[in-house]
Formats: C-alpha cells, structure tokens, sequence
C-alpha cells in the first residue's frame, strides 16, 4: 500500500509574502517511531509501509500534491513584540479536506532551518515531540479543541540542546496555521491589502458566517473564552501564550512548556522562561483577552471608519472577560455536579477553590473524588472539606444526576508531568512501551481503569517537576 494523502492547498495559493516556499532538510536515517492510524483515516489518508512513511514524515520526501512552505508571522513574546517570526523549524506540507469537509493542514515541526530560523538549528529533539504527541491526543480525548498529532519519526541524528539529544520530527495536524501573530505581521508593515487578504482566507475558513471583521472577532473571541475556561477546567497551564501562539481557528496550539497542575494554586506556573508568572494559571483569562484586543488593533485599517471600527472592536474586548468568566462557571458547575444553575454556585465554588489550594489538595483527583468518598483525603487538614462538604450536598440535592455529571467532566486520568519526564527518558533510552502505555490509557480519561491506577498518582517528592521547557 502507497502512502496517499489527498493534498487541496489554500493557503499557497496566497501572496507570496504569507510564506517561503521551502521543502524540508533531509535526515540520515529515518525511522517511524508512531503513526496515528485513528486520524489518518478521519483525515481521508491511505497510510504506507513503515519506511515510506518515515521518509515522508521526517522530511526526506516530499508527498506527491505537497507545497511545502514556511509561514511568515509576528508576535508579542512574553509582551514584547517581535515583528518577524516565522516558521523556523516547521514545513507546512499541505491541506486535506476531510468527509465532512473540514480543511486540516498537514506540518512538519522540526523539519530543518528556513529563512526564519534566525540562529535555530530548524529541528526538534525527541523529548518534545512525544510530548507534543501525547498532550495533544490527550486534550483531544478530553474534548479540547486542539492541534493533533498524526506521526511521531526519528531522524538518526543528533542535535545538540544541553547535550546531545536523538533528533525526531513530529507531523502536527491543524484546522489551520493561522496566528493572531499571523496579522500582526502585516499590520507592523502597515499592509492593509495582505491584512484583508489574510481576513477573507480565515473568515472563509474558519468564520463563514461572519460578514464583517467585528463580526470575525467576535467568533473568535467567543472560541476562544470556551477554550481557556476549558483549560481552567482542567487545571492545564499552556505556560507560552504569546500572540504568535494563539490560533485563529480556536485550538490549543504548541504544547512546549504547557503541564497540568498536580496541588491546586491558582498562581502556578511551570514554564521555565515565565520568570514573571505572566503566563500563570490564573491569569489565561487575562492573557488571551490581551491576545484578543491585538488581534482587534490589527483589523482597525479594514473598516471604513476608524474611530467607529476603535469603538466597536474594542465593545468585542471588553466583552470578553464576562463570556470568559460565564463559560469557567459553566464549567466547574458541571465540575461539583450541577446541571442547573442557582445563586451561591460561585461562591461555593471559590470557596472549595481556596480550600484545595490551602490544604494541598490534588486538582485532579479531588473533583474526580468528589463522585466517590475519597475527596476529604485529598486535603492536608480534611476538616477543610467537612466544612464545605453539607453545603455542597444540600446545593445537588435538586440535581437529577449529579454523578453522571461529574464523572463524564473530571477525568480520573491526565498527563501528569512526572509521568510524561519519565515517558520521555525511557524513549531516549530507546523503550516506548511507557510512551504507549500513556497514549492508550489517556485515550479515556474518563473511564475507570483500575490497572493503571498508579497512573491516577501525585508526584512523590522526589518525582516532582518544577520546571517545563520549550525545548526548542
């Protein structure tokens, strides 16, 4: 069987200032490490043999209907804008129109250097790759909208980080590339002809309904506030959300320093270059409203009035932290087992919130507890939750199934920091039995697997990651 993957490219039929067009370094000894064979066929993909895909995926050949290109962008950077950024070590190799036709692009990340590597080598270690792979498919088990992960290859090199590490590519599926960054870059050269060309591509693909860029920015502010409460939600941290890292289409992107909270604080932080908490866990909701109103600024020059077009982009911005804070409530409401919504569910929230965060208490396990009896062993001092708990009880006596609520919203299983270091040793030690173990037992995180019970586990002292990494 013949690798075959049914390429119908939009984006390179833009300008040519969107992108370079550029085919991938090759490597000297690919190898397939994992394909998705699930996506492969919801993307309408006939895989190959093992080392016809190696070669596709690593970058050493290019598929027959690929046009290879590197995609221009900007971005704030941790604040600080950055007026060219670009792909500097991925190759988008294409699109596919799924059978329900919806358009995906197909990229490689860590495909070699482009004109906007500046000093990068342009390639990925095998460590952030499995990472991306299994975050990725993982966030989509737990119907996040995310990017996702279609083959994992090595490349038989080395590259040098903080040593020599094994060299892989990860092939990244995406409902598209497109950036806030994206915008930004044509709005720093005051481009206003790409700026509208770069509109009606992400209007017509991703926000048809929209029939004026207020109208877009509002979709996308709206898709944007239901994920990051969905993140919250979840105790997941992205710990890098740069503008060039926030995806128009409304998907998490970029999994690099991104981890889930083990002991609830709302001010945790793991990336290790958010040396100011910026990206903190609990101030997502005011970074992507940040993100939102530079995205707003960049399409001030299609409107025809501007001072209208300030007043009207900026009502869309200042909405945003009110949808925002309605999807978070929607979501921990579920999270305690409410279907219905009454006066006091914030405050009985906050108040089990602050509980958890003085006592130590496990994100994921104590919600997940809470439809069983185990929730009060989460807390360092569990007459914390004897106190909240009658409160609670009282509040779902009215809820038809508040069980089923919580068990199909907390999930008994996430990709715990430790666990993932651990996968990722172990792979450089050239063992992916735990790398697979993972992938199969996040696949359903919401169903009860007794054994990997020790997958349910917190961190030992000596297991704890305090620290994640781009690993750029």
């Amino acid at each position: 069987m013949t690798l075959t993957i049914p390429f119908d490219n939009s984006y390179a039929t833009l300008p040519p200032r969107f992108f370079t067009r550029q085919v991938p370094e090759p490597v000297r000894a690919p190898q397939l490490i994992r394909f998705n064979t699930a996506l492969a066929t919801e993307l309408g993909i006939t895989p190959g043999t093992p080392t016809e895909m190696a070669q596709v995926f690593s970058g050493n050949a290019v598929p027959q209907g690929a046009t290879p290109l590197a995609q221009a962008y900007a971005g704030h950077q941790f604040g600080g804008f950055s007026p060219q950024l670009g792909d500097g070590r991925a190759i988008l190799l294409g699109e596919v129109v799924d059978p329900t036709g919806q358009r995906h692009d197909i990229q490689l990340k860590g495909a070699g250097r482009t004109p906007y590597s500046r000093s990068g080598d342009g390639r990925a270690w095998l460590g952030p790759v499995l990472r991306e792979y299994l975050l990725s498919e993982a966030m989509h088990a737990l119907s996040v909208p995310t990017t996702r992960a279609l083959a994992a290859t090595l490349t038989g090199e080395s590259i040098y980080r903080e040593g020599a590490m094994p060299g892989a590519v990860l092939t990244r599926v995406a409902a598209s590339h497109i950036r806030v960054g994206t915008f930004q870059y044509f709005a720093a050269r005051r481009d206003t002809d790409a700026i509208q060309t770069l509109y009606r591509h992400t209007r017509d693909r991703h926000y048809p309904t929209a029939e004026t860029p207020v109208q877009m920015l509002e979709q996308v502010i709206a898709r944007q506030a239901r994920l990051v409460a969905k993140w919250l939600s979840l105790g997941f941290i992205h710990g890098v959300m740069n503008t060039d890292n926030t995806a128009l289409s409304g998907e998490t992107i970029d999994y690099g320093p991104a981890a889930y909270m083990d002991t609830y604080h709302p001010v945790t932080v793991y990336s290790s270059i958010d040396r100011q908490g910026r990206y903190a866990y609990d101030n997502q909701a005011n970074i992507i409203t940040w993100n939102m109103a530079q995205l707003a600024s960049c399409l001030v020059p299609l409107m025809p009035d501007t001072d209208a077009a300030i007043q009207q982009l900026t009502a869309a911005v200042h909405a945003m932290p009110d949808l925002i804070h309605a999807e978070w409530l929607t979501a921990f409401r579920a999270k305690i087992g409410l279907s219905t919504a009454q006066e006091g569910d914030e405050a009985l929230i906050t108040d089990l919130l602050t509980r958890m965060a003085n006592n130590q208490a496990d994100f994921t396990n104590t919600f997940r507890a809470l439809s069983g009896e185990a929730a009060r062993d989460q807390f360092t001092d569990p007459t914390a939750f004897d106190d909240w708990k009658p409160r609670w009880q009282a509040r779902i006596a009215s809820e038809s199934a508040p069980q089923t609520t919580m068990r199909a919203t907390n999930p008994a299983f996430i990709p715990r920091n430790h666990r993932v270091e651990q996968m990722i040793q172990a792979a450089v030690a050239g063992d992916y039995a735990p790398f697979e173990r993972l992938l199969t037992v996040l696949s359903r995180p919401y169903d009860d697997q007794p054994e990997a019970e020790d997958l349910t586990r917190p961190p030992l002292p000596s297991e704890v990651v305090e620290n994640t990494f781009c690993g750029t």
